[in-house]
């Protein structure tokens, strides 16, 4: 074989292998079993889309099918995906032949009936449809309409589209929603977070696709004194251990300026950045170690987390680096990603942990603060001495966590780990 054909034989492999088209499902488990939207990031492209209840994500390089206006309450195809068989319905507002056609996402019609209708909802049976995406054609006098099918069978038998009912009624009764595909273009390789959101429950999954599949979203509770809710993120896989993080800094508490002492008065305290309210709702509150603590010294106790919840021990934080490869990987995929907090270059950073660092900066006894949009810096619930106590460190300019000891008195993000 020669040469030039080789490389063009392995150029056609690659680009069908990055043109490969994947269906993303959702569904809940743990605390509630529905899942309300989906905002799922392409940390790769910078792109981001939102998906509503029982919407499938649909992962192509190049998009193919678009978008089927299927709103207009004239086609329904139910359930979609679907397994065996699904129920094509839609409305034909005049007498006459009507064509219906099965056409895969390279254009090819691979099925197709016609059938004389009067005017009304008519219901078809589709089966024998083999796994994949399809759009599913009906086009009649003056009129055309279409929808996506999405099928998730390995049957063997033949493709059938059966006529099976009609509603002569239905004609001014629009027909519900069918079930929302939506689009985003991909590239193998490039990394995606799904935040999951159900009710007060909201939980992140980091994935890199390389198949259709099913994610589901693992809802615990995580609300705090002040009711604030936070987003979870499960770290971990396999045989490693399985650590539930905070993937939101802790805002609880009640603001006081960095020139007062934050004191054991039963009170959560917290300063925000520059002394302002705005800062600690993107970047959440610095707090003293003791504050963070409430006063106990043991490592790993609930502090100021959510019940459920702990301070995360300096053990922890190292089984979560050690998990990640290391100081310096480990870093690179706990920073968000993108200009919004992170001063350039925000070295390396993928997030591809899901557990989206911030750079909060510090504050001092001194009402000084310094390094926000540079620096995050956490506390451990592990004391060094009654003066100092470890923490973690994420840079903009290196993709490195550091272990870091620190004096008490600094006001700090604080992190919480489920028990």
């Amino acid at each position: 074989m020669k040469k030039s054909t080789i490389i063009i034989f392995l150029v056609l492999a690659m680009l069908k292998t990055q043109a490969q088209d994947y269906l993303i499902s959702f569904t809940g488990a743990g605390a509630t079993t529905s899942v309300g939207t989906v905002k799922v990031d392409n940390l790769t492209s910078g792109t981001t889309v939102t998906l509503n209840s029982g919407d499938i994500l649909h992962l192509a390089a190049t998009l193919g099918i678009n978008n089927p206006a299927t709103d207009n309450g004239t086609i329904q195809v139910y359930p979609n995906p679907m397994a065996e068989q699904a129920i094509l319905t839609f409305i034909v507002p005049e007498k006459g032949d009507v064509d219906i056609c099965l056409v895969d996402m390279d254009g090819r019609t691979i099925y197709q009936i016609s059938k004389e209708l009067s005017p009304g909802s008519h219901s078809f049976r589709v089966s024998g449809v083999r796994e994949g995406m399809y759009s599913l054609k009906v086009a009649g006098l003056g009129y055309s309409y279409s929808a996506k099918l999405i099928s998730q069978s390995n049957s063997q038998r033949a493709i059938g589209i059966e006529y099976i009912s009609s509603n002569k009624n239905a004609l001014r009764s629009p027909l519900k929603n069918s079930l929302s595909t939506i689009d985003m273009k991909y590239t193998t390789g490039d990394q995606l977070t799904y935040k999951g959101i159900s009710g007060i429950y909201s939980t992140i999954v980091a994935d890199m696709p390389v198949s259709s599949k099913t994610i589901t979203f693992n809802f615990v509770a995580c609300t705090d004194e002040d009711g604030n809710n936070y987003a979870t993120v499960q770290i971990g896989e396999g045989k490693s251990v399985i650590q539930t993080w905070m993937a939101e800094n802790l805002r609880v508490g009640i603001r006081i300026n960095a020139n007062q002492a934050q004191t054991g008065n039963g009170i959560i305290e917290k300063y925000c950045y520059n002394d302002d309210e705005a800062n600690c709702a993107i970047y959440g509150g610095l707090y003293q170690w003791k504050e963070m603590m409430q006063y106990a010294t043991t490592p790993g106790v609930k502090g100021i987390c959510p019940t459920g919840w702990h301070l995360p021990t300096d053990d922890e934080w190292t089984a979560l680096t050690d998990f990640l490869g290391g100081v310096t990987p480990a870093g690179a995929k706990l920073k968000e990603t993108g200009p919004a907090h992170w001063q350039s270059p925000d070295a390396g950073a993928t997030n591809s942990s899901g557990f989206t660092g911030l750079p909060g900066g510090w504050s001092n006894t001194s009402g000084d603060f310094g390094n926000l949009n540079m620096f995050g810096f956490f506390w451990a619930s592990s004391q060094i001495d009654l003066l100092e106590a470890w923490i973690r460190k994420l840079n903009y300019d290196i993709p490195d966590v550091n272990k870091w000891n620190e004096v008490k008195t600094f006001g700090h993000s604080a992190r919480c780990i489920k028990d």
